[in-house]
């Protein structure tokens, strides 16, 4: 295999990784639509892709409260447990790592995904943006504020959807705490206008998500624990301000406290030309929080061989994530590691069901004739 840095081999948390390419996770509808269940297929296609360092497998609802996106899967039941567990054993037996990621889609979520009821958030104020319901994209509707107990329900729902992934047979977990989501709807002034100790200033505004932590570290032990978040810049309530940076500076800093696996830091996926965070565009997000995060820093968003290279040879990280070159692209490791050109997405298929545009992009005859011959590229633990 080749010497470039991100092909060389690295400890994160308790697991001995054979190379820095991580697989982001990535949303692909192909979960039961009734009970959210793993499938075969899915099986099939995150055990395509274990030749990856590690697998950040796709968003999964810790609850039905929680649940917001069509045909996506969930960790509360134990059948969804038991389809876990198929993709997992299905990884591992191709040599392969791979954790889950943690989501509760708050306001993002919609009446027709929860029986007519309103989605739930820090305070009723509409993201204006778009859900993802079985009849397909509709406009966001203005959510109804959590009560307290919701919250304490809430921050238990992500400490049973921890327990369930290790049960399940995943390496670790990830809590998701940007984009769009419930976490980063308390994080934003904009969305959050509670007037209690979850509203407010920073610490109070980022209150939920260390609650968070610590109940999903009462279950998982640290060193398999990582959490996604960084600022952003999106539209409606989600535009960048001011205090933007700030909230993710504090948020991110604190996170140090807690001897976490991995931090997974996404650089601008917007233009933030004109706005407070203007600075953080391109490598400009990993210079500003490399100081801050002590732990293990993935990279994420826009990345190449010769970016993630570059990125890890003057530190600013010491892994990179890898997002859409893994739709069509199930052997990208191989493909790096031998120059082979990188498949194109069929975007049509993206976001739709069955094999089609899923499972049925081949390995590139390159990567393949290099994996046969080498025996350095089958990644073993």
């Amino acid at each position: 295999m080749s010497t470039q840095p991100i092909f060389t081999p690295i400890r994160m948390g308790d697991l001995d990784l054979p190379n820095r390419i991580v697989m982001a996770p990535l949303t692909r509808m192909r979960a039961g639509s009734n009970d959210h269940v793993p499938s075969d297929l899915q099986a099939e296609y995150y055990a395509q892709r274990a030749s990856a360092g590690l697998i950040v497998a796709e968003a999964t609802a810790i609850s039905p409260e929680g649940f917001g996106w069509a045909d996506t899967p969930g960790l509360w039941s134990p059948q969804q447990v038991r389809g876990w567990r198929r993709v997992t054993d299905a990884v591992h037996a191709k040599g392969g790592r791979i954790i889950a990621q943690l989501w509760h889609t708050g306001a993002i979520s919609h009446p027709d995904l929860r029986n007519g009821a309103q989605p739930l958030s820090a305070s009723n104020v509409n993201p204006l943006q778009e859900s993802v319901t079985p009849g397909g994209r509709k406009p966001t509707v203005t959510p109804r504020p959590m009560t307290r107990d919701e919250i304490r329900q809430t921050v238990a729902d992500y400490a049973r959807a921890a327990r369930n992934a290790i049960e399940a047979g995943f390496d670790g977990v990830q809590i998701l705490a940007n984009y769009l989501y419930l976490l980063a709807q308390f994080l934003n002034r904009s969305t959050n206008r509670r007037t209690d100790g979850y509203g407010g200033g920073l610490e109070n505004r980022a209150r939920v998500l260390f609650e968070v932590i610590e109940a999903v570290l009462d279950e998982v032990e640290s060193s398999k624990v990582g959490v996604k978040i960084s600022p952003m810049h999106e539209g409606g309530p989600f535009a960048a301000n001011e205090d933007t940076l700030p909230m993710a500076e504090y948020a991110i800093r604190e996170l140090n406290g807690y001897d976490l696996s991995h931090l997974l830091l996404m650089g601008n996926t917007t233009d933030f030309t004109g706005t407070s965070i203007e600075h953080l565009m391109g490598d400009g997000m990993f210079r500003h929080f490399r100081p801050i995060f002590r732990g293990t820093l993935i990279a994420n968003v826009n990345m190449d061989a010769e970016r993630g290279n570059r990125l890890i040879e003057q530190g600013l990280a010491d892994m990179v994530a890898f997002g859409r070159p893994y739709i069509a692209n199930p052997d990208l490791v191989e493909r790096l590691a031998t120059g082979a050109p990188l498949a194109e997405v069929d975007w049509t298929t993206v976001y739709a069901s069955g094999p089609q545009g899923y499972s049925d992009y081949p390995a590139s005859h390159l990567s393949d004739v290099a994996r046969r011959s080498d025996p350095l590229t089958t990644h073993r633990d």
